[in-house]
């Protein structure tokens, strides 16, 4: 469990964060929604210790983020995975170094250890075949569970996820979705997804947080978003019209 007291964030004399409280639940995929310019993406990063924040505490599993020492800042980052918006791949190593690439820098795993744990994990993300594919030969679903495979490579008590499906279509978009959600129930990790998709809103929203202005204008469940009443979760919501026809048909 993540929980978040407080939290100011300032650049120059531009205010983003405003005081966001939230609670991101283990085992549960969290999701972050809001326009551009909301101040999601600054969350999230304060979240994971990119951005050091001004005013209040992000606390994992009792452990208060701005109170840990490098050493132990390492340490809670080794229990970290992140998929970013773009796959971050690199493009000379092949799919297997890719997700073992982590595994190399900070677990005392032998070459044949790292091997049989990248295994796993892109056979758990339905890519069984692709070790010694680079990224360029895959398309971009497949490099986007390339990019989760390395994610819980370390078997991450934490997954960030940065807009996951970014550039994919409607039906690839909804396997990242189900894949995720299973991956956060299977291993009981606490999930954190920054996105602007309502499909993965509706689907997968266990536990949702609505930023507006840097405030954390509403929170509750994929179910209970088509049910809201708050004008600014229904304005942002039903801007698509997927989601108008869905509640005209309610």
């Amino acid at each position: 469990m993540i929980e978040v007291n407080f939290i100011h964030k300032a650049f120059g004399d531009k205010e983003i964060l405003k005081g966001i409280d939230a609670t991101f639940f283990q085992g549960k995929t969290n999701l972050i929604i809001g326009q551009s310019g909301s101040g999601k993406t600054v969350f999230l990063k304060s979240l994971v210790g990119l951005h050091e924040i001004d005013q209040g505490e992000i606390i994992y599993d009792d452990r208060a983020l701005g109170a840990l020492n490098n050493r132990e800042r390492k340490a809670l980052r080794t229990e970290m995975g992140m998929v970013f918006q773009g796959n971050a791949l690199f493009d000379s190593l092949t799919i297997e170094e890719n997700v073992t690439f982590a595994l190399s820098m900070f677990s005392d795993m032998s070459l044949s250890e790292r091997r049989d744990r990248a295994d796993f994990c892109l056979q758990r993300v339905n890519l069984p075949n692709v070790h010694k594919q680079f990224p360029s030969e895959l398309s971009g679903g497949m490099q986007k569970r390339v990019a989760i495979a390395r994610a819980i490579s370390m078997n991450p008590k934490y997954l960030f996820c940065d807009e996951p499906n970014s550039g994919l279509d409607p039906k690839t978009a909804i396997v990242i979705d189900r894949l995720l959600q299973e991956i956060t129930q299977e291993f009981d990790i606490t999930t954190v997804i920054n996105t602007h998709d309502m499909n993965s809103v509706i689907e997968i929203g266990d536990h949702i947080i609505f930023i507006k202005d840097g405030t954390k204008a509403w929170q509750g469940t994929g179910e209970q978003i088509l049910n809201t009443d708050n004008p600014e979760i229904v304005d942002f919501v039903y801007s698509s019209r997927l989601f108008q026809k869905i509640r005209e048909n309610m």
